[in-house]
């Protein structure tokens, strides 16, 4: 077999099972785990996997640009967005992180809601700009352009004088045993400190990003309350994670 022919293999295996254990590519390819952790290596630095502890799992759609994203699964991301918003109650700390769903949750928000929504991300504080009862905390910070976001010391310090009752996280990539991970370590600091000040921590996550791993791990499934995904998503595939003791979410498309 071709080296390209391998490694198309080994992509094919990989979107198929989620997952690649370089003990079994090697049995089942006839050749050695070193050529195999090089096959990994390439295909890793080409964005095509996230390579981990042994094998490799499917790297996250999170790495395209912000405006890449916005045009990713917009049904998705209504029917997520519109499911989230229900758990907001009046009176509430709501941190909102960055991102192109956590944006869509705030068009879902009623008119009358009186809270208080604290975000690092410009884009969700100029979106509340309009909304008559809700007040907006802007979390200042260095802009990280690729997400739109608000990430470094100053962010942190400022998450860490915030106890809120809810925070709905962006997520990039979630797998059952990698947890939460992001592509930039800046952004996993900032989430950490998010989910460190919140009573409760919503993750709002497209099938895309299920069962996908990125360089930089913000922490266990364990830190999550609740998992609003799409309503298309099997049972199967959120088995892993309900036996992980997650509320699952799922709202119908309208």
């Amino acid at each position: 077999m071709l080296t390209a022919e391998r490694r198309q293999f080994i992509l094919e295996i990989l979107r198929r099972d989620k997952k690649v254990l370089s003990t079994e590519l090697s049995a089942v390819l006839k050749v050695s785990e070193d050529t195999i952790r090089r096959d990994l290596r390439e295909l890793a630095e080409a964005g095509l996997l996230q390579r981990v502890h042994g094998g490799a799992l499917l790297t996250s759609p999170a790495t395209a640009s912000y405006a890449d994203r916005q045009k990713q699964a917009p049904k998705e991301k209504e029917a997520i967005a519109r499911a989230a918003a229900k758990l907001v109650c009046p009176g509430q700390v709501v941190i909102l992180d960055g991102g192109t769903t956590t944006l869509q949750v705030t068009r879902h928000l009623p008119l009358d809601l009186q809270a208080t929504v604290v975000t690092n991300s410009p884009p969700i504080a100029i979106a509340l700009a309009e909304h008559p009862h809700i007040e907006v905390v802007m979390l200042g910070g260095k802009l990280y352009k690729k997400a739109l976001v608000n990430v470094g010391t100053v962010t942190i310090e400022s998450l860490r004088m915030i106890r809120a009752d809810l925070c709905m996280l962006g997520v990039c990539s979630l797998h059952p045993e990698v947890g939460i991970s992001v592509p930039n370590l800046d952004e996993a600091h900032v989430k950490q400190a998010m989910i460190a000040g919140s009573a409760e921590v919503v993750g709002l996550v497209t099938t895309e990003k299920l069962d996908t791993a990125a360089p930089y791990v913000v922490e266990s499934i364990h830190a999550l309350t609740y998992l609003v995904t799409a309503p298309t998503v099997s049972n199967q595939m959120l088995s892993a994670y309900k036996a992980l003791g997650l509320t699952i979410i799922r709202d119908e498309y309208e």
